[in-house]
């Protein structure tokens, strides 16, 4: 792997998931989709996992398409930001 210089850092990690939970203040609940193979029978297998968000405007709702970045720990379970709203959700 490459040597990061002093003042470098590591580009953060990014997640695109969808809106589960906008019912706290400043937070969402965001849930990321990824398929893997399953180990002995190789079906795709879909694994959810859900994420804990800040945000700052309360713009997202449930069914948003949202992109995530990490970040520096914010309370003890939000560890990510919403950066972009991808889409809305359809009503």
């Amino acid at each position: 792997m490459e040597e990061l210089k002093a003042n470098q850092r590591r580009p953060r990690n990014r997640k695109v998931g969808v809106v589960v939970s906008n019912a706290m203040e400043k937070s969402v609940m965001v849930a990321v989709s990824r398929q893997k193979p399953h180990s002995l029978y190789k079906k795709f297998v879909r694994r959810t996992h859900k994420f804990m968000a800040h945000d700052e405007d309360n713009k997202c709702n449930v069914g948003d398409k949202v992109e995530i970045e990490e970040t520096k720990p914010l309370s003890k379970r939000k560890r990510w930001v919403v950066r972009v709203v991808l889409s809305r959700a359809s009503e």
